[in-house]
């Protein structure tokens, strides 16, 4: 049964970052950010949902990224979903994209880059960069300051990650295994500021 969800800020727990509900382009969003300078990636940065259980089923949002004032150099706009949040943050699931590796991007290299699945706390971009694992990084058309259609459908151990309707990532082996149950949340990381609306949750 699909449901759209309410995106009023009460809805969310901050972890590592502050929400807030504004208004961009007539439209009422939630806008999230993190909350302190983590310099390490790929951690529980997100706004996650209160009393909320996901398994398996679809999530879909739409996401705009913008860098902040303060960004450093290498701020890619990281903006994505985290699922399967365990009650204590200790464990999750999640997708984003690097919306400056993307359209604009002129280095190839960054281009493969374009979004990124990883599997919290062990299975981060850096480990799968040091043992040189590509297939959980895929290359995406997007850019700042637009919005991005993010669709996933997760079954089990196995998730699909569409883009403004085209499929974008297939992995086949989350980290956690197919039985880890837990929140949804909007993740970002350091150097975006990040706008979510839309979101709609299909539990199977």
């Amino acid at each position: 049964m699909e449901k759209q969800m309410d995106l009023n800020k009460k809805s969310f727990i901050p972890v590592h970052t502050n929400i807030e509900n504004v208004e961009l382009d007539g439209e009422k969003v939630i806008r999230v950010v993190k909350a302190e300078k983590i310099m390490e990636f790929d951690e529980n940065t997100y706004a996650k949902l209160k009393d909320f259980s996901f398994h398996n089923g679809t999530i879909e949002v739409k996401m705009l990224s913008r860098l902040l004032p303060d960004a450093p150099d290498f701020a890619r706009g990281f903006i994505g979903i985290a699922y399967r949040i365990t009650d204590d943050d200790k464990q999750f699931e999640s997708f984003y994209v690097r919306p400056t590796n993307g359209k604009q991007c002129q280095d190839p290299m960054r281009k493969t880059h374009g979004c990124q699945y990883f599997s919290y706390p062990k299975y981060t971009f850096e480990y799968f960069r040091n043992h040189q694992i590509t297939q959980y990084e895929a290359p995406v058309d997007i850019d700042l300051n637009e919005w991005i259609q993010l669709k996933a459908v997760i079954e089990d151990e196995h998730a699909s990650f569409y883009i403004n309707d085209k499929l974008i990532l297939v992995v086949e082996d989350m980290k956690h295994g197919k039985d880890l149950k837990g929140s949804v949340g909007f993740f970002v990381d350091i150097g975006t500021e990040a706008f979510f609306k839309d979101l709609k949750i299909d539990i199977k």
